[in-house]
């Protein structure tokens, strides 16, 4: 099986980079016989050249139209739709994607949660999405006391700190980082990630700007607690990185939250930043370990979605080869979650 993977968001620094990165490596090292993962840099010419099986988009942006072979793609949230007053790109550009997702073979997501969401607000069937959670990178583990020093020192941080991760961008107000800014709290706080403008008028925060993922490490590691105000979290990434970590994660609740850290964060009801600060304040360590899903559990089931997507005389052509070399190490796609 040949499968095209849109590479263009690679070099986001942000969440869908990641995704993008950490898969297409683990899709190559648990690749079978016969399999393939080809960079598409330019996917509309490679997908519709009639020498590609399936092509991956990992980002709603790489969705297309029409395609000669089938699809899949990545749904990271459904924001956009949710809240439309809040996001203003839903112009003809952004109705053309919905409508590739639309049209996708299948349509993967990372939680049940966004699962429901995509059905609802995509109008999608259950039945063409399929949900593989996300895995933290192997580069987050608790790092060593002189690591930690040192990024203290890198960006000027203070022994004790809430932290947050994300992009800093683009000014989404569900996110609530100016609430959290502007509320009060005992402990400094410190917003990881690439910036605009805009941020830097956020008051009483430390900005770091983009952190390589060592440098992030050792940011979680060394911080009082890993802090979510999001009103509508459609995975956690950021979170299960910080278990990894060894990072108390305090959250407002919300129900993907709920779904992958269940027994693993200290939840707070929904908008209440104050009761967000006083918990991460107080919470204390040891943490539950992150969900023991990986990367390669994540490209297992995706194998098996890209074999599903197939077309009966495709499937026929690529089962034999592809399903004996992954043996029993792959999972039924009815099995896979974190543990």
């Amino acid at each position: 099986m040949k499968v095209a993977f849109d590479s263009r968001p690679l070099s986001d620094p942000n969440g869908i980079g990641r995704y993008a990165r950490c898969l297409l490596n683990a899709l190559r090292e648990t690749a079978g016989a016969g399999d393939e993962v080809v960079n598409a840099q330019r996917p509309s010419t490679m997908a519709r050249g009639g020498a590609t099986d399936v092509f991956h988009s990992p980002w709603i942006d790489g969705a297309m139209l029409r395609c000669q072979c089938s699809t899949v793609v990545t749904v990271h949230n459904v924001a956009a739709l949710k809240r439309r007053s809040e996001h203003l790109r839903s112009g003809l550009r952004m109705r053309l994607r919905h409508l590739a997702v639309q049209r996708a073979t299948t349509v993967i997501v990372a939680t049940e949660t966004l699962a429901e969401d995509a059905v609802t607000h995509l109008r999608l069937e259950r039945e063409r999405v399929v949900v593989i959670p996300e895995a933290a990178d192997a580069t987050m583990y608790p790092r060593p006391a002189h690591e930690v020093a040192a990024v203290r020192a890198r960006f000027a941080l203070p022994e004790r700190y809430l932290v947050w991760v994300g992009d800093l961008q683009h000014p989404e107000p569900g996110r609530q980082l100016a609430k959290l800014a502007a509320a009060e709290r005992n402990l400094a706080l410190v917003l990881v990630g690439p910036t605009r403008p805009w941020a830097h008028e956020l008051p009483n925060v430390i900005l770091t700007g983009q952190a390589s993922d060592d440098q992030l490490a050792a940011i979680q590691t060394g911080a009082q607690a890993l802090v979510l105000p999001s009103e509508d979290e459609a995975f956690g990434l950021a979170a299960v990185e910080a278990l990894a970590c060894g990072t108390p994660v305090v959250a407002c609740e919300t129900r993907a939250l709920r779904e992958v850290l269940a027994g693993r964060a200290t939840f707070v009801a929904p908008g209440d930043v104050r009761a967000l600060i006083t918990a991460a304040e107080a919470v204390e360590r040891p943490v539950r370990a992150a969900p023991s899903w990986s990367w390669e559990d994540a490209a297992r089931a995706t194998w098996g979605v890209y074999m599903r997507a197939l077309t009966p005389a495709d499937n026929a052509r690529a089962a034999a080869p592809s399903l004996r070399a992954r043996g029993a190490g792959a999972r039924r796609l009815d099995q896979i979650g974190p543990q």
